[in-house]
């Protein structure tokens, strides 16, 4: 009987992950924590998301037979913009059952990772720093440069619009609003206020992140 229980209930621990299988489809959890990074590796100590890790990963998942869908758990500062992008995109294009929870935070390119999964979620308690672009570090200021930071953010309102039910008036209103943020530009939200605005589907917690991705495990397997 012990067997049968842990037949029917295995846990594998992955690079990247985990992987459970409950006995009603096998589900892949992902953390994405910390700073996403990017080309350059962050100080020692910080903790980090680094993509090079996570792209082939999503590549794995995807293609593989043993994977019913995957669970994208997010608690996380932001990051490099291209690197966030990358994942953001891949997390999009996948047809497997993609569930996103936001915990603690989801905040700046946070934002495009939390609603690239089918079904995005938030907890009750969590909330989202939406702003403009910035870059640290040396900035020629020339025009061109303003052109690139413009499109750089007009891609990511788009990214975002197209994943969501917000409108670019909206996301841009959260962006450019000040008296929100300290010595800032932008909007930190909550999370029942990340869902009336359009851009989360719904509150709730992990079981119910679970519950939708057994829904559409099964509807897939019937």
């Amino acid at each position: 009987m012990c067997n049968e229980l842990e037949k029917n209930n295995r846990t594998e621990a992955t690079d990247g992950g985990v992987r459970v299988d409950g006995g009603r489809g096998v589900i892949h959890c992902l953390t994405i924590i910390g700073q996403v990074e990017g080309h350059n590796e962050l100080p020692e100590g910080t903790k980090s998301t680094k993509y090079e890790h996570i792209l082939p990963l999503l590549c794995a998942v995807e293609e593989s037979n043993e994977i019913d869908g995957m669970l994208i758990l997010l608690n996380t500062v932001g990051g490099d913009i291209e690197a966030g992008m990358a994942i953001a995109e891949m997390i999009a294009g996948m047809k497997k059952p993609t569930v996103s929870l936001v915990l603690g935070g989801g905040h700046s390119i946070g934002l495009p990772l939390a609603v690239s999964a089918q079904k995005s979620i938030i907890a009750p308690s969590a909330s989202i720093t939406i702003h403009p672009v910035r870059i640290s570090g040396t900035v020629i200021g020339a025009p061109q440069t303003f052109d690139y930071f413009s499109q750089i953010q007009q891609r990511i309102v788009r990214f975002v619009t197209d994943h969501s039910a917000i409108t670019r008036e909206k996301l841009l209103g959260y962006m450019m609003a000040s008296g929100n943020l300290a010595a800032d530009v932008g909007t930190c939200i909550g999370g029942a206020e990340a869902v009336r605005s359009g851009l989360i589907n719904e509150v709730g917690t992990v079981s119910d992140a679970l519950a939708y991705l057994h829904q559409r495990i099964a509807e897939i397997k019937t």
